[in-house]
């Protein structure tokens, strides 16, 4: 006989993600556009929570709302949670403290494992929605060293003005410009960089653009989450 056990208000999706208010488009491979996962996602809205208050205001006053939004993702059945900016990592703490479920709020969370991979004389750079606001208060709260290189796309004509305005119109290609001009900056600065990690989880469809233009490995949210999901559901196989 078998037995069904209840406890959650959804089931077959483990992972939730806590959204930005934010209008702006989410194109293929955008955290935002449930179709770039290759498994469900339950997804929450933090009201209030804008691009410009959370990057530029360090989602100051925001820490309760991120709270509930936690907390009702794992009542719906969430096992993990997520969120889709990588400014967040400032609530890292937080947030797992209270669901008790793992919880991967940023992107940057990724470096020391890129790291280990890479060979001595190599490190790991950044690239960011906007350097000026990426401060080492965040770096320390996702467990990277504060004096990692970091570049942003706040200098160009698209990316950053689209997303943190939050306008409802996106030249694709212009942004993807953006972030090729910020990469190659960023490794001829610093000539010791082996890879990237890409802190913005909007950076995700221009990440086979920068490995193909640099030549370096591109790590992406996308990449970072899928691996995390993995621990929350492991693939199964068929018995030997």
């Amino acid at each position: 006989m078998t037995v069904a056990t209840g406890g959650k208000a959804i089931y077959g999706v483990c992972l939730g993600i806590l959204m930005l208010e934010a209008r702006f488009p989410r194109i293929p491979g955008d955290m935002g556009n449930a179709r770039t996962w290759p498994f469900p996602v339950l997804y929450k809205v933090v009201r209030d929570a804008s691009p410009e208050r959370v990057v530029r205001g360090r989602a100051e006053g925001l820490l309760p709302a991120f709270l509930d939004a936690a907390e009702e993702l794992v009542r719906l059945g969430a096992d993990g949670i997520t969120t889709n900016c990588g400014f967040l990592s400032l609530f890292q703490a937080e947030i797992s403290a209270r669901v008790k479920v793992p919880v991967a709020t940023s992107s940057l969370m990724q470096i020391p494992m890129v790291q280990a991979t890479l060979p001595p004389g190599k490190r790991v750079g950044v690239l960011t929605v906007d350097a000026r606001s990426l401060s080492p208060d965040h770096l320390i709260a996702a467990g990277v060293p504060a004096d990692t290189p970091i570049m942003g796309t706040e200098g160009g004509r698209e990316f950053t003005r689209v997303l943190i305005g939050n306008e409802e119109r996106l030249d694709v290609a212009a942004a993807e410009q953006d972030l090729l001009t910020a990469g190659r900056a960023l490794v001829a600065k610093h000539n010791d960089i082996g890879a990237l990690v890409l802190e913005c989880t909007n950076m995700a469809p221009y990440s086979a653009a920068l490995r193909r233009a640099l030549g370096i490995p591109v790590h992406d949210v996308v990449g970072f989450i899928t691996w995390f999901h993995a621990g929350l559901e492991p693939r199964r196989f068929p018995a030997s």
